[in-house]
């Protein structure tokens, strides 16, 4: 044990450690994911965060730490989503042709997001921070942040809430839709790009382009519309 205690120190002085770490992590939740016909459960994201939460509580190592290496994969965020204007690209005919369509259920989607949010918090007896923090759960985490911090609210708590809200999604979005007969790929992209943003959308890309595609363009459209729905909307309510 002290032999193991010794080479953790030496190779947690490198940062690219906790890089290694989280990509080998991600590669055997990404291979569960697969093993099991692409279970929407067993989410490649949730799995990764369980192991990585578990190796940093196990040795000890902050976050600030972890995030020295780890800030690489934060860096290809930023390529990975412009990469999403591909499938788009690919899909745009079909776009173009139901441009109407999309543009009212995102709307839909976004209202009906920011609303229920608000509701179930009114209801739980929360705070105004907390209510605002709660609004943006389903945009993607840098729109979120910055809408909850304009508003008043609790950015950090925003960002935990917002990626709790994609991996749900990208679990239980895939049942859902299947529940209710929802099985255009368009259709079923769009709900998920909307409600679960850029986990939901990575879910989407997995199992179909067209999906993928939608998805990536309700997560960008319902981020810019709740950034002018959800202060319009606080407006009228405080």
């Amino acid at each position: 044990m002290q032999d193991f205690t010794a080479i953790w120190v030496y190779l947690s002085a490198n940062p690219l450690i906790h890089l290694t770490l989280t990509l080998l992590a991600f590669q055997a939740s990404t291979a569960l994911h697969r093993k099991t016909g692409l279970n929407p459960l067993l989410n490649p994201v949730l799995i990764t965060v369980i192991i990585m939460v578990t190796i940093l509580v196990a040795t000890g190592t902050s976050y600030q730490r972890y995030f020295e290496g780890a800030q690489f994969i934060h860096f290809l965020l930023g390529p990975a989503t412009v990469a999403l204007a591909i499938p788009l690209y690919r899909q745009f005919d079909k776009v173009r042709r139901s441009a109407v369509a999309i543009l009212a259920s995102i709307l839909a989607g976004s209202l009906t997001a920011i609303i229920s949010a608000l509701a179930i918090g009114y209801v739980l007896d929360g705070s105004r921070d907390v209510l605002i923090s709660l609004a943006s759960k389903s945009v993607t985490a840098p729109v979120a942040m910055g809408i909850s911090e304009q508003l008043g609210g609790l950015p950090s708590l925003t960002a935990v809430l917002v990626i709790l809200t994609g991996i749900l999604g990208a679990m239980l979005g895939p049942i859902a839709l299947n529940a209710i007969g929802i099985h255009d790929w368009a259709s079923r992209g769009l709900g998920m790009g909307t409600a679960s943003h850029g986990i939901g959308t990575a879910r989407a890309l997995t199992v179909n382009e067209t999906a993928g595609a939608f998805s990536g363009l309700a997560m960008g459209l319902n981020a810019l519309l709740t950034a002018i729905l959800l202060p319009l909307i606080f407006h009228l309510i405080f």
